[in-house]
C-alpha cells in the first residue's frame, strides 16, 4: 500500500514537472527578441510594452512592462493614447539596450516612434531601469504620406545606424539616425524601401489598401534582407497576414525579390503564410543564436479562436542565398 502510494506520488510529481516544462504558446503580438547572458527576452505590443523572459525559448515568464505609465510626450503627441504601445524593436550598442516603440491612433497616421534605453534587461540587477528619450520620428496626417510605426534599427557595414519603419500609406521608409541613435541625423536622409499599389482615390489622410508593414532588415553575408508583412493582421480567423522578403547589396536598396522585381514597385517573394493551424502569420524578426538563424513572429492560432501567439522557427538559406523556413 505504501509502495503504491509512493508510486502515485512520484507519478504525479513527474506529470507536474512535464506540465511545467511543456512549451506554451504565449500570447504576443509583434515580437522581438534578444539574449543577455543566458536569458532570452521577448518584447511585444501591449500596455506599457509586454516583456517575457526565458532560458530556453520554450517556457516563458511574464515580466513587468517597460512603462508603468505612458510617457508624457506620447500622450500629448497622440490624442487618445493611453499606454497601449505597439511593435517594439530591441538592440544593444555600447553598453546600452535600445528599445524603439510605436505610439499611434489605430487606422490613422497620427503616429510617433520613441526610444528608451537600459543598462541591463535583468530586473534583479540594481542597474536596471528604463530611461525614455522621447520622440525619434513623427508622422502627421495631411503632411506625411507614411506612418511612423513598426520601427527596426539596422546598422550598415560602415557602422551607420538607420531606422526602418512603416505601415500602409506609401509603404516602408527608412531614415538615417545620429550616432547616439536617439534622433534623426542632419542633414536628413530618407529612403523608400518597399511599397504596394493603393486604389485610386486614397489620399494622404487614408491608410488605403496597400497593406504592407513591419519591416525587419537582417544582414547576411553580402546582402541586406528586407522582411515585410503584407495583407491583414489583427482579425483573428479572418487574418490574412503573410511574410515577404527581398534583398539588396546596400542598406538603402534597391531591394528586389527572386524574380528581380523591386519591392518599391510591389515586389517581394513569399516567405511564409497561414495554413490550417495558423490563420495568418507575420510581423517577424530574425536573429542568430549560437550560430543558427531563427525566425521570430506571431501567428493567429486556429485551435484557439485566432488568438495571437509567439512562434519561433529555424531559418536556413538555399543555394541562391534566399531564406527558407524549416
Amino acid at each position: 500500500m505504501r509502495l503504491t502510494a509512493l508510486f502515485i506520488i512520484l507519478l504525479n510529481a513527474g506529470s507536474l514537472a512535464c506540465a511545467q516544462t511543456a512549451p506554451v504558446r504565449i500570447p504576443v503580438h509583434d515580437p522581438v527578441m534578444i539574449r543577455q547572458d543566458s536569458i532570452y527576452y521577448t518584447f511585444a505590443t501591449g500596455r506599457g510594452i509586454s516583456v517575457w523572459s526565458s532560458r530556453d525559448r520554450v517556457t516563458w515568464k511574464a515580466e513587468k512592462p517597460v512603462f508603468s505609465t505612458p510617457p508624457d510626450w506620447a500622450v500629448k503627441a497622440v490624442p487618445g493614447y493611453r499606454g497601449h504601445t505597439w511593435a517594439p524593436d530591441i538592440s544593444f550598442h555600447n553598453g546600452l539596450y535600445y528599445l524603439y516603440y510605436s505610439v499611434s491612433a489605430f487606422g490613422k497616421n497620427t503616429s510617433c516612434i520613441g526610444v528608451a534605453t537600459n543598462k541591463t534587461l535583468n530586473p534583479a540587477d540594481p542597474a536596471f531601469g528604463w530611461q525614455d528619450h522621447g520622440m525619434v520620428v513623427q508622422s502627421v496626417p495631411g503632411r506625411d504620406n507614411w506612418n511612423a510605426i513598426d520601427p527596426n534599427l539596422i546598422v550598415d557595414q560602415d557602422g551607420t545606424p538607420w531606422l526602418a519603419f512603416g505601415s500602409f500609406w506609401d509603404g516602408i521608409k527608412m531614415v538615417r539616425l545620429r550616432d547616439d541613435r536617439k534622433a534623426v541625423a542632419e542633414p536628413q536622409e530618407w529612403v523608400t524601401l518597399a511599397s504596394r499599389k493603393r486604389s485610386n482615390g486614397a489620399d494622404d489622410t487614408q491608410a488605403g489598401d496597400g497593406a504592407i508593414e513591419a519591416p525587419f532588415i537582417f544582414r547576411k553575408n553580402n546582402y541586406y534582407y528586407l522582411f515585410v508583412s503584407v495583407d491583414y493582421c489583427c482579425k483573428g480567423p479572418q487574418s490574412t497576414y503573410k511574410m515577404m522578403v527581398g534583398r539588396a547589396e546596400k542598406v538603402t536598396g534597391p531591394y528586389v525579390d527572386k524574380t528581380g522585381r523591386k519591392m518599391v514597385s510591389g515586389g517581394g517573394s513569399l516567405l511564409l503564410q497561414g495554413d490550417a493551424n495558423w490563420y495568418g502569420v507575420g510581423h517577424n524578426s530574425v536573429y542568430t543564436f549560437d550560430g543558427a538563424d531563427y525566425l521570430v513572429y506571431h501567428g493567429y492560432d486556429a485551435a484557439d479562436n485566432g488568438k495571437s501567439k509567439l512562434l519561433i522557427r529555424p531559418l536556413s538559406w538555399d543555394a541562391e542565398g534566399w531564406p527558407v523556413v524549416k
